[in-house]
C-alpha cells in the first residue's frame, strides 16, 4: 500500500565523500542528492490531529523502531534489508512519517522512485511491510481509524516502490 524510505538502495560513493549535513552518526555515506520534502512522497496532514494520535515524536520514533526491527527480522522480507544501513533507514523513515504527519519535521531522504531502484520490490513484499507497520501502529496504541487515514496517505507510493 505505500512505501517509505524503506528499501533504501545506496548507490556507490566515493571513499572521501563527505556524510551529508543531515546525517546522523554511524551512517553510511550515500551519492549527493538534493533533499526536500517534496521527496516524502506525500502531503502533510494539516493540523497537529495525526500527530497527536501517532503520539508526537516520541510516539511515531518508537513506531519506527519496532517496524524497522520486524522488517530485518521479517523470515519473508528480511533479506530485502539485510544489506541496507539500519541507522539512515531509521532516520529517513522517521522524518517521513513524521513529516506526513504533521508532527515537525523535514524529510531529508530521497524520492521514492530513486530509493527504490532496481530493488525488485514485488506486490507481495509490500503487502507484507504493511502489516509490519499496522503491528507497529496497533502495538503503539494508534487507533485503527487513524492507522487507515495514514496508510492512506502512504498508499499511492507504492507505484513508485513495486517493480513487478
Amino acid at each position: 500500500m505505500f512505501s517509505i524510505a524503506l528499501l533504501m538502495a545506496l548507490q556507490t560513493v566515493p571513499a572521501d565523500a563527505a556524510p551529508a549535513p543531515h546525517a546522523m552518526p554511524g551512517e553510511e555515506p550515500v551519492a549527493a542528492y538534493a533533499p526536500s520534502n517534496a521527496n516524502a512522497g506525500a502531503r502533510a496532514f494539516a493540523g497537529d490531529g495525526m500527530a497527536k494520535a501517532f503520539g508526537g515524536q516520541a510516539g511515531i520514533r518508537r513506531i519506527v523502531d519496532t517496524f524497522v526491527n520486524r522488517n530485518f527480522a521479517d523470515p519473508v522480507i528480511g533479506e530485502i534489508f539485510a544489506n541496507h544501513d539500519q541507522v539512515r533507514l531509521r532516520r529517513t523513515i522517521f522524518e517521513q512519517f513524521c513529516f506526513i504527519l504533521n508532527a515537525g519535521c523535514d524529510y531529508s531522504g530521497r524520492d521514492m522512485r530513486n530509493a527504490h531502484k532496481d530493488m525488485g520490490v514485488q506486490q507481495a513484499d509490500m503487502n507484507r511491510i504493511v502489516e509490519n507497520l499496522q503491528f507497529a501502529m496497533a502495538a503503539e496504541g494508534v487507533s485503527f481509524a487513524a492507522q487507515n487515514r495514514f496508510l492512506s496517505k502512504l498508499a499511492p507510493m507504492r507505484g513508485q516502490v513495486v517493480e513487478r
